[in-house]
C-alpha cells in the first residue's frame, strides 16, 4: 500500500515547520510584552510556554481534539457500534494500517474526523447522527476517507494546529488586556509613552488579525488534503460511488453539531457548522472545498450532476 501514501514525509516536514513558526510567533510575543512591562521575566516565560505547548501538540494533540468534539470509545458490548468497529478493522487491513481506535460522538450532526501523531496511535471518530444516514458502502467510503488522513500523517499536521492556533490567540488576547487594563507602566518620559502607544498599537492589530491568520493556515491546510483523501479512500474501498453518496448526504444536513467550533472546522470531513453558515463572504474562509467539486473529482461530470442533484436527471 506504499502507493496510496505519496505525502507523508511532506506533512511531517510541514509539521517541524508549523511548530517552529508557532515557537516563534510566542516568542515575538513574549518579547513584545516584555518591552511593554519592563519585565525580562515575561520574554523567558513565553520561550518556556512555547516549548512545553510545542511539545503538548505533538503527544498529546489526539487526546485534546477528542475531548473538545465530546467523543466516546467504541462500546464493544453494543452491537450496532461492534459492527462499525469490524468495518473499520477490514478497510485498516485493505490499507495497510494498524487499526486506529474508534471514538462515538453522540450529535445528530453527520461528521466525521481523524486524529492521532502516527498511524500506531490513529483514531477515528464518527457522529451518531453520520451512522443514522448513511448505508453501508457510503460508510465504508467515509471511514475510509479518514483512514487516509491517518495513512498520510495529514492527522498530526491538522491536530497541532488545534493546540498551537488557541494557544496564539489565547495569549495575544492576554497580552493585550493587560495592556488596555493594566493601568501605569511606570516611566513618564515622552519617549517611553510614544513606544507604549505604539507597542499597544502593535499589539490590538496583532490581537484582530490572530484568528485571521488560523483561518488562512487551517485553508491551507485542509481544502489540498481533502481531494487526497477522498481520492485515496476511493482507491481504498475501490467504490467512489459510496463516498460520493456519502457526501452527498452529509452536505445537506443545515443544523451545526453541538461541540462545533472554528479550532477544529478543518479536521471534520465537511463543515461542523451546517450547510446554512457557508453564505456571503463566509465562503471566501470555507475549510472545506465545494461539495460538488469533491463529487466531480470523484465521479467526472456525468456521475457527479447524478449525485449531486438526483432530481434533476
Amino acid at each position: 500500500m506504499a502507493t496510496l501514501y505519496t505525502q507523508k514525509s511532506s506533512n511531517i516536514g510541514k509539521t517541524w515547520l508549523l511548530m517552529a513558526v508557532f515557537l516563534v510567533l510566542l516568542v515575538a510575543v513574549g518579547y513584545f510584552a516584555s518591552l511593554y512591562f519592563g519585565n525580562a521575566n515575561i520574554l523567558y516565560v513565553a520561550l518556556a510556554v512555547s516549548l512545553f505547548m510545542n511539545v503538548l501538540s505533538y503527544w498529546y494533540s489526539d487526546k485534546i481534539a477528542l475531548s473538545m468534539s465530546g467523543a466516546r470509545q467504541v462500546n464493544m458490548e453494543n452491537g450496532d457500534e461492534r459492527e462499525i468497529y469490524r468495518i473499520l478493522e477490514n478497510l485498516s487491513i485493505t490499507a495497510g494500517i494498524p487499526n486506529p481506535r474508534l471514538f462515538i460522538i453522540d450529535d445528530n450532526a453527520p461528521n466525521a474526523f481523524a486524529t492521532g501523531r502516527n498511524k500506531e496511535h490513529g483514531a477515528v471518530a464518527v457522529t451518531t447522527g453520520l451512522l443514522k444516514i448513511l448505508d453501508k458502502s457510503e460508510l465504508e467510503g467515509v471511514l475510509a476517507h479518514e483512514l487516509s488522513h491517518i495513512g498520510n500523517r495529514d492527522t498530526l499536521l491538522a491536530t497541532v494546529v488545534v493546540v498551537l492556533v488557541g494557544l496564539v490567540a489565547i495569549v495575544s488576547d492576554i497580552v493585550t488586556r493587560s495592556m488596555i487594563f493594566g493601568g501605569n507602566r511606570g516611566g513618564d518620559r515622552e519617549g517611553d509613552n510614544q513606544l507604549k502607544m505604539i507597542l499597544m498599537i502593535v499589539g490590538i492589530v496583532f490581537l484582530i488579525l490572530s484568528p485571521i491568520i488560523a483561518t488562512i493556515i487551517q485553508l491551507a491546510i485542509s481544502r489540498n488534503r481533502e481531494f487526497l483523501a477522498d481520492s485515496t479512500g476511493a482507491l481504498i474501498t475501490r467504490y467512489p460511488e459510496g463516498l460520493a453518496g456519502a457526501l452527498r448526504k452529509i452536505s445537506g444536513y443545515d443544523a451545526p453539531m453541538t461541540h462545533a467550533n472554528n479550532a477544529m472546522a478543518h479536521m471534520y470531513i465537511s463543515n461542523p457548522f451546517g450547510a446554512k453558515a457557508m453564505s456571503g463572504i463566509s465562503k471566501m474562509f470555507m475549510t472545506h472545498p465545494p461539495v460538488e467539486e469533491r463529487i466531480k473529482a470523484l465521479l467526472g461530470d456525468r456521475e457527479a450532476r447524478d449525485i449531486v442533484a438526483p432530481d434533476k436527471k
